[in-house]
C-alpha cells in the first residue's frame, strides 16, 4: 500500500515514515502542498495523511485535486486541531477519517487497515485463494494452514494485488508498490519479486496477462 505523507513536522513525518516502513507500507514524505499536489501527478496513492496546517496553506485545500483522481485515494486528516467544527469542516471538505495530534501510531495503522479493508472487494480482511489465505487486517498469509514467511517488499507486493483482487494491476502500480517515488528500480525488479512470491505461494496464484499486467488467480492449482 503505497501512502503520501504531507507534514512539515520533520521529528514527526520520520518518526510515521519509520513506523510505516516497517509494517511494509511505502510512504512517500512531502512538507507543503505544492510537493503534495506533485506528488500526486506522479504517483498513484492508496491513502493521504494529510496534516491541516501547513506552511503554505490550509492542507483541506489539497481535497479538491484528491477528489478528481481517476482512482481516489482515503484521506486521514492528521492535526492538533481538536474543535468539533474542525473535525466537521474536514469531513465535509471530503476527508475520510480524522486523527488529533498526539496520536498513537498504532490508531493511525489500525485506521490504514481499516480504509484499505473498504477498497477490498466485499470488505472482506481474509481473502481466500485455493490453499492460500491472505489476511490484510493482521498481516498473515498461510498455504494449507501453514504461515508463508515474506519479505517486507514481497508483502508490500502481494498487499496491493490482494487488496484489489477483481483487477489487473499494471506494472507501473505495482512497481510503486516496492518503491517511493524517490527511489529508483532497476527494470528486472518486479520480475524477481513476482517470481519469489509465486514460488512461496505457487505459480498458479498469480497470473501474467501480458501486455496489461498481473493479478491475483482464485486457484487450487499446485503448480
Amino acid at each position: 500500500m503505497r501512502v503520501l505523507l504531507v507534514e512539515d513536522d520533520v521529528a514527526l513525518s520520520e518518526a510515521v515514515c519509520g513506523y510505516l516502513h516497517a509494517k511494509a507500507f511505502v510512504v512517500d514524505a512531502v512538507q507543503s502542498l505544492a510537493d503534495a499536489r506533485a506528488a500526486l501527478l506522479s504517483a498513484q496513492y492508496a491513502a493521504v495523511l494529510l496534516d491541516l496546517h501547513l506552511g503554505d496553506g490550509d492542507g483541506l485545500s489539497l481535497l479538491p485535486a484528491i477528489r478528481i483522481l481517476k482512482d481516489r485515494p482515503i484521506v486521514i486528516v492528521l492535526t492538533a486541531r481538536d474543535q468539533v467544527t474542525d473535525r466537521i469542516r474536514g469531513l465535509d471538505a471530503g476527508a475520510d477519517d480524522y486523527l488529533i495530534k498526539p496520536y498513537d501510531p498504532g490508531e493511525l495503522l489500525a485506521r490504514l487497515r481499516a480504509a484499505e479493508r473498504r477498497r477490498s472487494v466485499g470488505n472482506a480482511p481474509v481473502l481466500q485463494l485455493g490453499n492460500i489465505e491472505i489476511d490484510l487486517s493482521r498481516d498473515l498469509v498461510s498455504r494449507k494452514g501453514v504461515p508463508v514467511m515474506l519479505t517486507q517488499k514481497e508483502w508490500a507486493l502481494l498487499r496491493v494485488m490482494a487488496t484489489r483482487p477483481d483487477r489487473i494491476h499494471t506494472r507501473e502500480v505495482l512497481q510503486d508498490a516496492l518503491y517511493g517515488y524517490d527511489d529508483g528500480t532497476d527494470s528486472n525488479t518486479l520480475e524477481v519479486f513476482i517470481s519469489r512470491l509465486r514460488r512461496k505461494l505457487g505459480r498458479a496464484h498469480i497470473q501474467t496477462l501480458r501486455g496489461l499486467g498481473y493479478r491475483l488467480a482464485f486457484s487450487n492449482a499446485e503448480e
